[in-house]
């Protein structure tokens, strides 16, 4: 007989885990508090203690990280709504006042990278303070806002990806999650009698990928060869992660009038771009430097052997 799942339930068959009550929300002196805010709180909370212990090993000042940090978040979640809503425009256009609630998600992380580096760019370089020295300590706290506030996908029952039979399937109940997010291929799998659809844990996938990053960018960020490349890692890095796992949610954003995936055609772009400038502050630019050094000194050489 086929497993008929509670509404709050997620479970995980074959890892053999089964969560009976992972609830959207709770509520504190009547005050409901939904599970997905409090976890991009805390998020943020520990991006700002990782960005502090950072900036104070390298010499730098946690209170200018501060100081940035709360407009960079706040235009960074706009950014985020802004950047869902004109993709999901169809949605939205005939309900507009449920562009306001976010309370069930629809962040899209691209739209708070964007508003968020533009800000921080902004504010840093009209303080004078050093841009891309401190942009390269920040990404480390950006890393852990998203290896964090994914799991707020987890228990919006969002963000997931296509039916699989893999070591961590996950099973969610049809009624717990957005309609249009059930494609043709997961109703065609659901089994007689239940009420569950069986999917790629994408958010988890994406969190531990960027947890990989993180790792990465702390082990080998003193092997920089500019100030900047930190962040080119970053940009890179989960420019080639979101391309990827994007291909596999059913969430996706597309151009409108395409069947591509905005974040998924972004992501390799960046990724690209990142390649790129990497490849060129690191090897050719210091090269042409050499060769421009020589040239000027070649140069009164040359006159000396012509006098």
């Amino acid at each position: 007989m086929a497993e008929w799942m509670s509404g709050d339930s997620i479970s995980f068959p074959n890892l053999g885990i089964h969560l009976s009550h992972v609830p959207k929300s709770f509520t504190v002196f009547g005050i409901t508090i939904a599970l997905y805010g409090l976890i991009i709180g805390i998020g943020v909370v520990l991006a700002f203690l990782l960005i502090g212990e950072v900036a104070k090993r390298d010499g730098q000042d946690p209170d200018r990280f501060y100081e940035v940090g709360i407009w960079a978040i706040l235009l960074g979640i706009i950014g985020a709504r802004i950047y869902y809503v004109i993709f999901s425009w169809d949605y939205y256009k005939n309900d507009l006042m449920s562009i306001f609630n976010i309370r069930q998600g629809g962040l899209a992380i691209y739209g708070g990278i964007i508003a968020g580096f533009s800000t921080f760019l902004i504010y840093v370089k009209k303080k004078g303070w050093p841009v891309f020295a401190m942009l390269d300590t920040a990404v480390c706290g950006v890393l852990v806002g998203q290896i964090v506030g994914r799991w707020g996908n987890f228990t919006n029952r969002e963000v997931f990806g296509g039916y699989s039979e893999g070591l961590l399937a996950m099973r969610l109940p049809v009624d717990a999650v957005r309609g249009r997010d059930i494609t043709e291929e997961l109703r065609s799998h659901i089994p007689v009698g239940a009420n569950y659809i069986q999917v790629h844990p994408t958010f988890l996938y994406e969190s531990f990928s960027n947890l990989i990053l993180l790792v990465l960018i702390l082990v080998i960020r003193k092997k920089k060869a500019f100030d900047g490349e930190c962040s080119l890692w970053y940009l890179g890095g989960y420019g080639i992660i979101r391309f990827v796992i994007e291909g596999i949610r059913t969430d996706r954003l597309l151009i409108p009038g395409t069947g591509i995936a905005v974040s998924q055609a972004l992501g390799l772009l960046i990724f690209l771009a990142a390649l790129a400038a990497d490849v060129y502050f690191r090897f050719i630019r210091p090269r042409k430097a050499v060769e421009v050094k020589e040239e000027e000194e070649e140069e009164p050489r040359r006159k000396n052997r012509k006098n």
